[in-house]
């Protein structure tokens, strides 16, 4: 037999790991805590002998836990898994245990009252918790470390983890890791575990670590010495090394000081800005913000009728229409929405500078599940009170009195993001002319027979008692795998099952077909253990190897039960009511709450001798986002939309190239869902939302059979409750006064008035579509596309005959700089605002308090602001942001944003604006262009080039942002103006083409940056032709800034050799740009270019 030597000392990980990989061998070692003979020399433990009488030794933990684990299969199934246990392995012992040991070790230290101490503190704790943080990402999906069963990995990472769960990570740490601690407890339960550490106390005030004193201390050996020597050197040089880094960023932060300028001219809103005082020394979003956007509102610009008699006449420049996807109204806008607005309003302006009629329609969405929960926590919080308290219509009042004093902040951070939406045309998906789109959008659906009422098995929340879609998450679990025998006449089946309160609802049993273990009980039935209910054997296709091949089928709680239930027309028992208390049960079952019934079920199955054993069993469970509640399927009548012929036109729409989504690797996922789309549930178990126009009949007449609600003969639905009396006294010939009604309780689904949003707006089915409808483009993000793109195809082709709009670009999903997606929880959700004006620490951390999160969820959010934003977040203004947002979108489906790249585009801003102040200071203040531009330099040509379509018209903004960027930063600024400025005679053409050449690098920046775009065009000298507003830039209305556009040639040749040299291409941006030019591609090379005279 084999021989383990380990240390005598209990929290010895190293040796744990050992000892608990053995658990798994068919064949345990032989443990020993003595010292081994002399004669094997060893020199480190744990270690271990092979075989009897001194054999082959392994010495080392990793060695020794690799070769147990290896004999127990716990090493990973392929090599691929193998590798990833190996890279687990070094992360424990490089990582972890270098830094949670010094946390344990220094804790008589850290736990003192000094200065240094808590210091110490400080720097150690959140070392610890950066390497756990990392812990809890890669857990987020997973229930174990490597494939879908406990590894070496496993065991190696959770012993390493051991000290600080049992001595320094208390309940508040350990909420914010929540998947870390969800993994840390299913391993330490694991039977393995519990024979090796016994049962685990986990920390609940941090206090020294005190060795046993029953135990002697054991001398390190010199091999242990040198090795805990070589892991404080390295532990040290990391401290050091991030002192150092932290120097380097204050001594950064003072030697730079974003300087804040605000402008202080009186100017009344609406009012133009002064714009002849001179330009500050330097460039501040607060002095160039100020005062345009209400200018811009004031004059039209937005507005599609700016410039025209009426907007119905023809403009042969083309009309672009585009609607916002409406934001929720219950909060703010974080960077996702400022993504999907500086891409929407970039492309506006281009269309609106390009002469053709452009509205861009905004409106805001009413959240039903979000705004309901947000107002009933506030009457709780206020007054004590739930919504029944009030009843339905007072409750309504308090949601709209909600909405009045809290739904503008959406649009005011839309508009200081420089959204230019036509604000007239706001509108709100609980308006009376979207109101009654969306009732006449049921009402004809309802009529046409696609809008149907079934009882079906849906998702619900007990804790809110509403029907959920997409609304929950998954979490693995461990829940216990019970087996438990089910009688026939002469023998017994043993069913397994992890849900045991629900066998009350049990219609059968099911085995796989090819099982041979029950191929005899082909057409026999069983016995229900609580009940004279006899239940049939079903050939299904389950899993031979859960349990014992046999489980039991729940067909009114189970999805995949209801599937075989429907397949074997089996019973479909309810046992749960919508408040989770047990219904259509036994006693003493009846009225218990489904956990309380879990427990009672397995007692009596105990005292009736049918209980036969227990396993840990991992699974995933849904949970409600919101009430944090695990979501029960219930049975339950709803309304559904037969979504099979809606679904195939909208797939076929893009198959046949009528529709075009952008970009094209989204076409899987469309076909995917529209080809395999099953019928929509649309109603809501709410008050806030368009109640359902649906009555259901019920007939004071003996020759008419009474109805049931999921019979959908006995509704009817209407416009009005008389319309709807009307319509059922015909359906059942009667008359009106021996009809009664009852309307439906529910509202439908948000998303059923969002997928009618681009054509309600414009107050279909009463008014003209015309103009507007089909829009042009819709743009927003790829995560909904099938919750709201697919679903706005469907309803338009059905409702209108046409598609909502021709194309679709889809960008990607904004994340933070370490690619986790935006929580309120994790503290990363970002209101543009704060990025655009700037904000403290403090700032931030009172926010998280004025939340509706709870106090664990905002302990965890601090943490993450602290890590990640420890001085705040900067002044960068709202250009800067946009540019940022634009330039990010190369990246793919996701966006993983850093505010520091934002702020580096706050410098650029900086780099135009002193840029402009030099070619103003050089042309004088007396210079006036020429009444028409008379310019052949071919960098103008280039910038010209650029803005005239293929990028915007591609929707490529990372290549937009590219070259308005190399354009300015390495042409403009570090060769052109300086060039043009040193050449000796023709000093008139010179100062036209420097300020042609701003003019048009000014109209390019326009769409993505139109405030500091505005400011400094504004400051350009103008001809005398021009009056007052023919020509603001970022107002965008005309084709272009000038009247007098320069014509593109065919291909940048140079121009004949006459004249002066005014230019020289820069061979560091130029000579790697690559110009798009009808449909050719140039690279440009440097040298002399000449203007001529």
């Amino acid at each position: 037999m084999a021989s383990l030597y380990i240390s005598p000392h209990p929290d010895d990980f190293r040796s744990l790991m050992a000892l608990v990989a053995a658990e798994f061998c068919p064949s345990r070692p032989c443990t020993l805590i003595e010292d081994p003979p002399a004669s094997l020399a060893l020199c480190s433990r744990p270690s271990l002998v092979l075989g009897s009488g001194g054999g082959e030794v392994l010495s080392g933990a990793i060695a020794v836990a690799w070769y147990l684990a290896s004999q127990g299969k716990m090493i990973g199934s392929n090599a691929k898994q193998e590798s990833q246990v190996w890279q687990w392995l070094s992360f424990a012992d490089n990582e972890q245990i270098p830094v949670l040991t010094l946390l344990i070790t220094k804790l008589p230290i850290v736990l003192s009252d000094s200065d240094d101490s808590m210091q110490l503190q400080q720097s150690s704790h959140a070392e610890m918790m950066h390497v756990l943080n990392v812990l809890d990402k890669n857990l987020e999906s997973r229930t174990f470390l490597v494939g879908n069963s406990l590894t070496l990995a496993d065991i190696a990472v959770a012993t390493a983890a051991l000290l600080p769960f049992k001595y320094a990570l208390e309940p508040s740490n350990r909420r914010a890791l929540t998947n870390v601690t969800r993994w840390f407890l299913t391993c330490v339960n694991q039977s393995q575990f519990v024979n090796v550490l016994g049962q685990i106390s986990l920390c609940e005030k941090m206090v020294p670590v005190t060795p046993r004193p029953s135990v002697a201390p054991v001398p390190a050996t010199e091999a242990q010495l040198k090795k805990e020597a070589k892991s404080r050197e390295k532990l040290e040089k990391f401290q050091q090394k991030k002192k150092m880094e932290e120097k380097k960023k204050q001594e950064k932060k003072l030697k730079k000081d974003l300087g804040v300028i605000s402008y202080d001219v009186p100017t009344p809103p609406g009012e133009k800005k002064d714009v002849l005082s001179p330009l500050p020394d330097s460039y501040s979003p607060q002095y160039v913000e100020a005062a345009w956007y209400s200018w811009w509102e004031k004059q039209g610009y937005f507005k599609p009728e700016y410039g025209r008699k009426s907007i119905s006449e023809p403009n042969p420049r083309g009309v672009f229409m585009m609607c916002i996807p409406p934001p929720n109204v219950t909060g703010s806008l974080h960077l996702g929405h400022a993504l999907t607005n500086a891409i929407q309003d970039c492309l506006t302006r281009w269309h609106r500078m390009r002469g053709e009629t452009t509205l861009w329609n905004p409106g805001c969405d009413h959240a039903g599940i979000a705004t309901q929960v947000v107002v009933e926590k506030k009457l709780m919080r206020e007054r004590g009170m739930s919504r029944h308290d009030l009843g339905r219509d007072q409750f309504i009042q308090e949601v709209w009195k909600w909405k009045n004093e809290k739904g503008d902040r959406i649009y005011h951070q839309l508009k200081k993001l420089g959204s230019s939406l036509d604000w007239d045309r706001a509108c709100f998906t609980m308006d009376p002319k979207l109101s009654n789109a969306v009732q006449e959008a049921f009402i004809r659906l309802h009529e046409d027979g696609v809008i149907y009422r079934s009882k079906r098995l849906v998702n619900w929340s007990l804790f809110l008692s509403i029907m959920l879609i997409a609304l929950f998450h998954f979490f693995s679990l461990y829940f216990c795998l019970l087996l438990l025998n089910v009688s026939l006449s002469d023998e017994e089946v043993i069913v397994a099952t992890t849900r045991i309160e629900t066998m009350l609802g049990d219609s059968a049993v099911a085995v796989h077909p090819a099982d041979p273990r029950y191929q005899h009980l082909k057409g026999k039935v069983v016995l229900h253990p609580f009940c004279d209910r006899m239940m049939p054997i079903v050939f299904e296709f389950v899993d031979i190897n859960f349990g014992t091949g046999a489980v039991k089928i729940t067909p009114a709680h189970d999805h995949n039960d209801y599937e075989v239930g429907n397949r074997h027309n089996l019973a479909f028992i309810n046992i749960l009511d919508e408040n989770g208390l047990l219904i259509n049960v036994p006693a003493p079952f009846l009225g218990m709450k489904r956990f309380e019934a879990r427990k009672a079920v397995l007692q009596a199955l105990k005292d009736r001798g049918q209980f036969k054993e227990s396993k840990d069993n991992p699974m995933v469970v849904p949970v409600c986002s919101r009430s944090k509640d695990i979501v029960e399927p219930l049975l339950k009548p709803q309304w559904y939309v037969d979504c099979a012929d809606m679904g195939k036109q909208a797939a076929d729409s893009v198959r046949e190239g009528r529709l075009k989504i952008i970009p094209d690797h989204h076409h899987k996922t469309w076909f995917n869902w529209l080809d395999n789309i099953r019928d929509w549930c649309i109603s809501r178990q709410l008050w806030w939302g368009h109640r359902i126009p649906a009555y259901f009949v019920t007939v004071n007449d003996p020759s008419v059979t009474p109805g049931e609600d999921m019979d959908g003969h006995y509704w009817v639905s209407g416009r009005t409750e008389e319309d709807a009396r009307d319509k059922a006294a015909k359906r059942f010939n009667v008359s009106t006064d021996k009809v009664t009604l009852r309307q439906d309780e529910d509202v439908l689904d948000t998303w059923f008035s969002s997928g009618i949003f681009p054509f309600s707006i414009f107050g279909w089915p009463n008014e003209d579509l015309s103009v507007f409808y089909p829009g042009s483009l819709l743009e927003t993000g790829h995560d909904i596309l099938f919750f709201w793109v697919a679903r706005m195809v469907m309803m338009g082709l059905k409702l209108t005959g046409k598609l909502p709009f021709k194309e679709v670009y889809l960008h990607a999903v904004v994340r933070d700089a370490h690619g986790r997606k935006m929580s309120k929880s994790l503290g990363n959700v970002i209101d543009p605002l704060d990025v655009i004006t700037g904000i403290s620490l403090e700032g931030l951390y009172a926010q998280l308090q004025d939340s509706n999160l709870d106090p664990v969820e905002v302990e965890k959010a601090k943490q993450g602001q602290q890590s990640d934003y420890p001085t705040g977040i900067p002044e960068c203004g709202t250009d800067a942001l946009r540019f940022a947002l634009c330039a990010y979108t190369s990246q793919g489906r996701d966006i993983d944003m850093d505010v520091n790249r934002i702020l580096g585009y706050r410098n650029f801003c900086n780099k135009l604006w002193n840029a402009v102040k030099f070619a103003m200071r050089t042309l004088g203040g007396n210079f006036v262009p020429s009444e028409k531009a008379q310019v052949r330099d071919l960098s103008i040509q280039c910038v010209l080039t650029a803005v005239s379509c293929p990028w915007f018209q591609a929707y490529d903004f990372p290549a937009i942002t590219t070259a308005i960027y190399n354009f300015w930063l390495y042409e403009l600024c570090d060769i052109y103006l300086v060039s043009l400025f040193v050449c000796e005679g023709g000093v008139c053409v010179q100062a036209v083409v420097c300020r042609q050449t701003l003019f048009t690098g000014l109209c390019l920046l326009a769409p993505i940056m139109p405030f500091v775009g505005e400011e400094l065009y504004q400051r350009l000298p103008r001809r005398r032709s021009q009056d007052d507003h023919a020509n603001d830039v970022s107002g965008g209305a005309v084709q272009s800034a000038d009247p007098d556009p320069v014509s593109i040639p065919d291909h940048p040749a140079r121009p004949s050799h006459r004249g002066c040299a005014v230019a020289i291409a820069s061979d560091r941006c130029t000579v790697h740009l690559m110009l798009k030019v009808r449909g050719k591609f140039y690279r440009l090379q440097p040298h002399i270019i000449r203007c001529c005279d």
